[in-house]
């Protein structure tokens, strides 16, 4: 059975969810966390090598500062609260974005997680954080034409945050949304799509590893080639 490599997630649902269970969507945004955790769970459970969470969004900039800094008072403390736990089950964490504009104490907490787990080996857990897909590519583009290369596919993924990362064969999207939203444009070309009506915080592990089965089951068709993965 020819089983993923990578699964991509955006976690969409969080803010609707909280403000119908306590007003508030702060609530939903700690509640998705701790969704979080089981689905990373799960993907070592399914030997999934890497795992892309759409975390922070270059549009999510204009939700109301106060959610802002709430969601970045969460990465805070789970990096605080989680850090031995990341080592101790051998989980390599991996920065993608531009986390420039965070605020300095958080920068340097997301820098130290990512050098302190980098030789961990069962599962990569990418964290796009402050992520959007177009100015990853026009990113891509710019560094070619500094360093005077010529512009083809292989030296535009060359400068893109993936360039070590094999493209998603599944992307995840709940919250009953069916779009992308500028998430892995360049990567997810190829990659099944599943849009979910569950909100974020509804997600758990036998949703996860239900669309793992039923991506088993799909006949991948690749420009006329028909790829089975039965």
């Amino acid at each position: 059975m020819n089983y993923p490599k990578h699964v991509a997630i955006i976690m969409d649902g969080n803010g609707r969810w909280g403000i119908k269970k306590k007003n508030s969507r702060n609530y939903g945004h700690k509640k998705g966390l701790e969704v979080v955790e089981k689905i990373i769970e799960a993907a070592i459970e399914e030997k999934i090598k890497y795992l892309t969470l759409f975390v922070f969004s270059t549009e999510n900039w204009k939700r109301p500062l106060y959610e802002v800094n709430y969601l970045f008072k969460l990465l805070n403390s789970y990096i605080d609260n989680r850090l031995d736990k990341l080592l101790k089950k051998n989980i390599k964490i991996y920065i993608m974005g531009n986390i420039k504009p965070f605020p300095k104490t958080l920068k340097k907490k997301l820098l130290k997680v990512q050098r302190l787990t980098s030789n961990n080996r069962d599962i990569q857990i990418n964290m796009a954080l402050n992520y959007g897909s177009r100015q990853e590519i026009i990113s891509s583009i710019k560094k070619l034409n500094k360093k005077n290369l010529p512009i083809n596919e292989k030296n535009i993924m060359s400068y893109l945050y993936t360039k070590n990362i094999p493209d998603p064969e599944i992307l995840i999207r709940t919250g009953n949304t069916n779009r992308i939203s500028n998430f892995l444009i360049w990567q997810s070309i190829y990659s099944e799509i599943f849009f979910l009506k569950k909100m974020w915080p509804e997600f758990n592990k036998f949703d996860f590893k239900k669309i793992i089965k039923k991506f088993n089951k799909i006949n991948r068709n690749f420009g006329g080639l028909n790829v089975s993965n039965k």
